[in-house]
């Protein structure tokens, strides 16, 4: 386990910005409260396998105990590195994005199944979307009653949806909650 170098840390960020915004200083600065210490930790970045994780200062500390072989997991996993360098978020970064989502897109009951069974979201399917999205941002995907379900980038815009037909796809799907079942060996 070590810190993230200058390039991991720069696909890593501009990953997650995409999805937050200037939300990104809220998951940087999040203080956290885990620990024997009185006053609040932070948040930190960790690379374990080509994994990156979203882990607390303290937590860290008390893991330089074990090996680096021995240790499997530490913290959240919200991503991996790939063999050439570039980031992608796995579905265990959900609740730190949904928490922080700049862009968000509501389903209607009768379209979440398709989704969490790794379709794109289409038009039709669609309940509410927040305005100012543009094609190729980042968006987090909810159910009606505020439940996140994944997240996904923008076909179209906000603009572009109201003109759109019902069978048009909005939301390219990336990662959904069903992968926990679908995916379960490899996560």
């Amino acid at each position: 386990m070590r810190p993230l170098d200058e390039a991991e840390t720069t696909a890593v960020f501009e990953k997650l910005f995409k999805f937050v915004g200037n939300n990104l200083k809220n998951i940087v600065e999040n203080p956290s409260h885990e620990g024997p210490d009185q006053t609040p930790g932070r948040y930190c970045f960790r690379l374990q396998k080509n994994r990156v994780y979203y882990v607390s200062e303290s937590l860290v500390k008390r893991a330089t105990n074990i090996s680096r072989n021995n240790l499997v997991s530490l913290g959240t996993q919200i991503g991996k590195i790939t063999h050439g360098g570039s980031f992608h978020l796995t579905i265990q970064a959900l609740n730190l994005l949904a928490a922080n989502a700049k862009h968000k897109v509501w389903l209607k009951p009768t379209s979440e199944m398709s989704f969490l069974y790794g379709n794109h979201v289409l038009k039709g399917g669609l309940g509410r979307i927040t305005e100012g999205i543009n094609a190729g941002d980042g968006v987090v995907v909810f159910s009606m009653s505020d439940v996140p379900l994944g997240f996904g980038i923008s076909a179209k815009g906000t603009q572009d949806c109201r003109k759109l037909d019902p069978n048009g796809i909005v939301v390219l799907h990336q990662a959904d909650a069903g992968e926990y079942l679908r995916m379960e060996d490899e996560l």
